[in-house]
């Protein structure tokens, strides 16, 4: 069946990563202003989504993301505000439901949660678990987490967390609220999603992105659930409308991430995981790759490394306001 539209978003981790040409570093205070900026840009240009992922450590702010979430809350009406990640297995399932329920409530249904492991580990030694439960952790946590969400009162027994008995958790709202699992590349992971009925947010950052597929097909494949799946993905990207220069300033911001000018050159291939270039090249490219894997919702990261803010804007401008209306038209026809 082919699906009426593909949702699109942005999601950030609040990128505090020195200038590679001047050594300047922004505030975090400023970087976390910024982020309200970009949600009410990203909703005013018509985007579905913006995510922010949790991290904890210097070269990231956004350690508390229901919080900066509950702030852009408070300037918008209708974009979907989501974590991207929350790392479950280093946190409380009744503090995470309490907040994100809070969030749903005063946006009026718009909060989600996408719970993961995390591919970052240090909020394991700084809330006190230990990696060597870096799966059972999460396992235990999300199966509470869930459970939480369906059920008022609930009872709980585990060997990570304390037991409940009959404890009630609250707020309890009139929205559903969405839980998805983040999973970066483990098959297992996917299956217990689509065990557990829940949406699926693949990351996607390297590679050949198509090499994802066959997780999607396991995972619609094992979907047993009267309610629909649904699956995101989590790209790195930038637009511009002037390429010029595109590959040596993606380098520059990049190259303190990991990228080398190879890997850089081969992730902006029309097969590769770097969705940058001009509104119409990314716009083909979406589409090639969303129709290929049958995805639901197409999340662009932007930044990735250092980028000036307003090139952080334009590239949320473009995607709206030029790079939406081409995938809405292929979706369409």
């Amino acid at each position: 069946m082919k699906k009426k539209r593909l949702e699109l978003g942005v999601t950030t981790f609040a990128e505090t990563l020195p200038n590679p040409k001047t050594g300047n570093v922004i505030s975090q205070d400023l970087r976390l202003q910024q982020i309200i900026e970009e949600v009410k840009l990203a909703e005013k240009v018509g985007l579905d989504y913006y995510g922010v992922g949790e991290h904890h450590r210097k070269e990231f702010a956004a350690s508390a993301p229901a919080v900066i979430l509950s702030a852009a809350a408070s300037v918008t009406k209708t974009i979907k505000l989501g974590s991207a990640v929350t790392v479950l297995s280093s946190d409380e399932p009744v503090r995470i439901y309490q907040q994100f329920a809070t969030l749903n409530a005063i946006s009026k249904g718009r909060a989600e949660i996408t719970a993961g492991r995390g591919s970052f580990i240090e909020s394991y030694p700084l809330f006190g678990y230990d990696l060597n439960d870096y799966d059972a952790l999460f396992e235990e946590k999300l199966n509470l987490l869930l459970k939480i969400r369906d059920q008022e009162i609930v009872s709980h027994q585990g060997k990570h967390r304390p037991s409940m008995n009959q404890l009630g958790v609250y707020p309890r709202t009139q929205y559903p609220l969405m839980i998805a699992r983040g999973v970066g590349g483990s098959p297992e992971s996917v299956l217990n999603a689509a065990i557990a009925g829940i949406p699926l947010f693949l990351a996607i950052i390297g590679g050949q992105p198509i090499r994802f597929k066959p997780y999607v097909d396991l995972y619609l494949q094992r979907w047993q659930h009267k309610h629909p799946s649904f699956i995101a993905v989590h790209s790195h990207g930038f637009i511009t409308e002037n390429v010029t220069h595109l590959e040596n300033e993606l380098f520059d911001s990049m190259a303190s991430v990991s990228y080398t000018k190879a890997s850089l050159k081969a992730s902006l291939q029309p097969d590769g995981a770097l969705y940058a270039g001009t509104p119409e090249v990314v716009a083909k490219k979406i589409i090639t790759f969303s129709k290929a894997m049958g995805i639901d919702r197409f999340t662009l990261h932007v930044s990735v490394g250092y980028m000036e803010h307003e090139l952080v804007l334009q590239t949320i401008r473009l995607f709206g306001e030029k790079v939406k209306p081409i995938i809405d038209q292929a979706y369409r026809s």
